[in-house]
């Protein structure tokens, strides 16, 4: 070749990758080699509605796209009577290991993935001294860590919903990730699904007050509401700036805060307007409905203060209402999940987690989860101690992030849960 040629190769290669159509611009990157790590893999389980994305597409049917992810392992913690991983995974050539070090390392010694996806939601496990289930979340991140630590080089991991059930246990985990360099993402689904209407804090905003209301138990669905909370507070004027104090509230006393101005009744009025299916809209007040409310409290550093209100009875979704110090204007909006398969919103968390496994960099902050794991376990500790308020100073934790909400495309079509 010609040394004028040599020099306009680079403007001929160039017009090849801009032509509409060219395989060079269309060509994927390969999938990413993944373990699952969970606790139980039956229908409708949290593994199986994340885990299973790879395997049977995002709409959990074979039909639809696929993420561009590749499940090459899976280690499950139990195995009950209910379990739907050994036929699922025989059918797809997918190797069940009976340890989590040969999951991740294929049987070879070595780390021998790209990623893991730790899901750690489902099963027979014990509760502590304050109702948080002990999901072996530490146990099971200790034996990815040291498999990370044997073969010299790490890689990211997924851990599904809160880090663990207990401040020290939380922080180890985000502390050894760091110290190995491994991108770690945790989390709720709730911050990525739809809201109506489409409504986002503004960031930069002083956000002056927040309150969300939830329902069921306060480890299981108090969490997401905690993970609402903090995706919302984390976009105010100045990032995130840690969180001072938690304080929860029981029963009547709830009523009374609310009197008593500790949080604004208007905000909480104006979450529930939101709601798709309150019992409240086919009569009845929110006191009558609701026989045993909870109010979890959250003071940040910074003198925001945030409130999560459980109110089973009369709630069955999640909202969020808030206020900004720009002037009295109340936004509402309500959290919609798909509560029927596909469950929609899990593809929208995995898309999250899929980007970081290719880009080796979280989507949305791991410190959100930090600090949402460690709210709820103050909670329960001041639920627990009647009701005192526990100081958190060991929650000094500061972050930005760049991450924005954009409302999801419509979802598809519900396919009804048998018994349901």
């Amino acid at each position: 070749m010609k040394p004028a040629c040599l020099k306009a190769l680079p403007l001929i290669l160039a017009a090849l990758m801009i032509q509409p159509g060219c395989a060079l611009l269309a060509q994927k990157p390969p999938p990413k080699r993944i373990a699952a790590v969970v606790t139980e893999y039956r229908h409708n389980s949290h593994a199986d509605v994340i885990v299973g994305r790879l395997i049977e597409s995002y709409t959990l049917d074979g039909k639809g796209e696929f993420p561009n992810l590749k499940l090459v392992s899976l280690y499950t913690d139990q195995v009950p009577k209910s379990d739907s991983s050994r036929e699922l995974m025989k059918k797809h050539g997918v190797p069940i290991y009976t340890n989590i070090t040969q999951a991740l390392t294929l049987g070879s010694g070595k780390l021998a993935v790209d990623g893991v996806l730790l899901v750690a939601e489902h099963g027979v496990y014990p509760t502590n001294s304050t109702g948080n289930v002990i999901w072996p979340k530490r146990r099971m991140f200790d034996e990815i860590q040291q498999v990370f630590r044997q073969s010299g080089r790490s890689v990211p991991v997924f851990c599904d919903k809160h880090l663990s059930d207990n401040w020290a246990d939380a922080k180890w985990m985000y502390d050894t990730a760091r110290e190995l360099k491994a991108p770690l993402m945790a989390g709720s689904s709730l911050p990525v699904l739809w809201r109506y209407p489409a409504a986002d804090t503004k960031r930069g905003a002083t956000l002056k007050e927040l309150v969300v209301v939830s329902y069921h138990t306060l480890d299981a669905y108090g969490f997401h509401a905690l993970e609402m909370v903090q995706c919302l507070a984390e976009r105010r004027a100045g990032g995130e700036t840690g969180v001072r104090s938690v304080k929860g509230t029981r029963g009547e006393a709830v009523w009374q805060a609310a009197r008593d101005g500790v949080f604004d009744r208007a905000l909480m009025d104006a979450a529930l307007g939101t709601l798709k299916h309150s019992p409240i809209s086919r009569g009845g007040t929110v006191e009558q409905l609701a026989k045993d409310p909870i109010l979890c409290t959250i003071e940040y550093r910074d003198g925001t203060r945030a409130h999560m209100i459980t109110l089973n009875g009369a709630v069955g979704e999640w909202a969020a209402a808030w206020r900004t110090a720009e002037g009295p204007k109340i936004t509402a909006t309500n959290f919609f999940t798909q509560e029927a398969r596909p469950f929609m919103h899990f593809t929208h968390l995995l898309k999250g987690v899929e980007k970081m496994f290719h880009t080796g960099e979280p989507a949305w902050p791991v410190e959100r989860t930090l600090i949402s794991s460690a709210v709820l376990d103050a909670l329960l500790i001041s639920l627990k101690d009647g009701g005192r308020r526990v100081e958190t100073p060991y929650l000094d934790i500061k972050y930005t992030t760049l991450w924005n909400w954009q409302q999801p495309p419509p979802m598809p079509p519900d396919r009804p849960i048998p018994g349901q």
